[in-house]
């Protein structure tokens, strides 16, 4: 084969003009490349990357091109915290509502939304509630009501283009419980509706299981550790949690990984 018909041939399997079965990629820009020489494969590598970026692609090209194509344009990685003490108060009530905007095709955070939130029924905090999870009273002091915070995501979700019937999103969790109990729970006890978008989730834990053959009894400690990941923040910090979530994710679908939904229809 000729360098330009080689170099010809890797363009067109990197734009997907020649229509490859996606597992086979690899194997076909790997056997047109070892026909070629060094030399030239360097000087395709960067007049493909200058093309490439002058019709918009860039970095996120090389993303896309490393991992297959989820299911879901978006990804919206949720934990909360909420008020807590041993024994354990009732009803618990969310003091922390974080949610990363995971880009489906990059698995890059594109948006945050997180606030602190003023419980009503047990306003004061336990010492047990500010030791797990480093939220104190000053945090939660004069913050808005679940019900203004939810008004408040659903100004987010519109404004973030996810309430476009259009575009596939799903919420991930690390378990069942934030999307399974505390907030319909919550919801139910204060009278408050639950939007749709929260009745369908990814539960972290069964897809890292699906994926690694193992169950994470520690969650997002095992989880890391089984990846060779460093954690991220402060343990049952929201936020930290989120991003621990995502760069687990992120992780899982550089492997190849699929996420699908694991909650039961409501």
């Amino acid at each position: 084969v000729s360098d330009a018909s080689g170099c010809s041939m890797i363009a067109l399997l990197h734009t997907g003009a020649v229509k490859f079965p996606q597992n086979l990629l690899p194997r076909a820009r790997q056997a047109v490349c070892s026909l070629l020489p060094a030399g030239v494969l360097k000087g395709y590598s960067s007049i493909v990357s200058r093309k490439l970026a002058s019709h918009g692609f860039g970095a996120s090209m090389a993303a896309m091109s490393s991992f297959p194509p989820q299911r879901y344009h978006y990804f919206l990685v949720l934990d909360f915290e909420a008020t807590c003490d041993k024994p354990q108060i009732h009803p618990q009530e969310i003091i922390e509502f974080p949610i990363l905007k995971l880009n489906g095709r990059t698995m890059e955070i594109e948006s945050t939304f997180h606030m602190y939130v003023q419980p009503v029924v047990h306003p004061q905090l336990t010492p047990f509630c500010t030791e797990l999870t480093g939220i104190i009273q000053g945090m939660v002091d004069g913050q808005p009501s679940l019900q203004q915070v939810l008004e408040r995501v659903d100004e987010w979700m519109a404004k973030e283009g996810l309430l476009d019937p259009s575009v596939k999103s799903i919420f991930v969790t690390c378990g069942d419980w934030d999307l399974k109990v505390m907030l319909p729970g919550q919801c139910q006890y204060l009278g408050l509706p639950v939007a749709d978008y929260f009745k369908q989730w990814i539960n972290l834990k069964k897809a890292y299981s699906f994926a690694m053959g193992s169950w994470p009894k520690n969650g997002l400690l095992d989880m890391n550790k089984g990846l060779n990941l460093q954690h991220i923040g402060r343990p049952h910090s929201g936020i930290d949690d989120c991003k621990n979530i995502a760069n687990i994710m992120k992780t899982l679908a550089h492997r190849g990984f699929i996420f699908k939904q694991t909650s039961k229809p409501f």
